[in-house]
């Protein structure tokens, strides 16, 4: 029988999404893609697949999960699978400059951000392009926020990178990026399932934190690109609000419709002149179940049906 393959390498990600198959009654199977044997002279599994790796895996020990991800998507592909979030995908996912131009060839405005290949490089690239002004340190490909700094100097960065504290890039590519002052400490993110817009997170950062909803990820004191006044009253730190900007709704849909990207989380934040930079897309989005209780939302039951719904097309195809 086809079923539905989850490709992955966090098991403590999978379990909602594992519960919300089981409650839809999907046949399911986990791929959990960090090591493993591929007989590419022989057709895969029939089903459908879908990629959940992640730019953070070689964080929890998977360094070349996500090269091997993208061998058998490409495997995948190459014998008509049906795949929700394929090569493309995975592509954008681990780089955050082809991120950038991916976005900006859509029209869809982007933080001025400069690529450093090179540590030694990186504090004159800084002189050149942000003397005066605050900006953010990033690797090309990280996850849930990590590795991103906010510095105010110069010589503040010079600091980090000869102090115990600098981690290199896993890729060996910084990006030194524009600091967006919002008003108040808020970004957004907007969940994306089937290619369509389902609702919008707005994400307290007045503490400063690692950009994951998930229940697992732990909050921390990561630097992240919006204001850090104190909101005038306490707020919960994610938020689920319906909508966005319609015309940037539309925007972001054309994007992952070019791009051939099925699920997604777009990150957004406005500046004090009230212009919106786009700063992150993850393709392998969770999702904050506190956040959804108190708003009468499911994510990951729209993300099963969304899936049940490619399974019987691709079965309908097969017969």
């Amino acid at each position: 029988m086809t079923c539905i393959h989850v490709i992955h390498e966090n098991a403590a990600w999978l379990e909602p999404l594992a519960k919300a198959l089981g409650r839809q009654g999907l046949p399911w199977r986990d791929w959990f893609l960090d090591r493993g044997v591929f007989d590419l002279s022989r057709p895969p599994p029939a089903g459908v697949f879908y990629n959940r790796m992640s730019a953070s895996s070689h964080t929890r020990g998977h360094r070349y999960a996500a090269e091997l991800t993208a061998s058998v998507l490409a495997w995948l592909e190459r014998h008509g699978r049906r795949v929700v979030n394929g090569s493309r995908a995975l592509d954008l996912e681990i780089s955050k400059a082809r991120q950038y131009a991916a976005l900006e060839a859509a029209g869809i405005r982007t933080p001025d951000t400069v690529l450093v290949a090179g540590k030694d490089l990186l504090v004159e690239a800084v002189r050149r392009h942000f003397d005066g002004g605050p900006f953010i340190l990033k690797p090309n490909r990280g996850g849930k926020g990590l590795g991103v700094r906010l510095f105010h100097t110069v010589e503040a960065l010079a600091d980090y990178l000869d102090g115990p504290d600098y981690e290199p890039p896993v890729d060996g590519l910084h990006l030194l990026q524009q600091y967006i002052r919002a008003p108040v400490p808020l970004i957004t993110r907007a969940e994306f399932v089937g290619g369509r817009f389902m609702y919008a997170v707005e994400v307290d950062t007045s503490d400063g934190f690692e950009l994951c909803p998930a229940d697992v990820c732990a909050v921390g004191d990561a630097f992240w690109p919006a204001g850090s006044a104190e909101p005038d009253q306490p707020r919960a730190k994610f938020t689920i609000v319906d909508d966005i900007d319609a015309a940037l709704k539309r925007r972001y849909e054309a994007f992952l419709t070019a791009n051939d990207i099925g699920v997604a989380g777009i990150e957004l934040v406005t500046d004090l002149a009230g212009t919106v930079y786009t700063y992150d897309v993850n393709t392998n989005t969770n999702y904050n179940p506190d956040a959804e209780a108190v708003a009468g939302r499911s994510a990951m039951t729209a993300l099963a049906r969304f899936l049940g719904g490619e399974l019987k097309r691709a079965a309908s195809l097969r017969a």
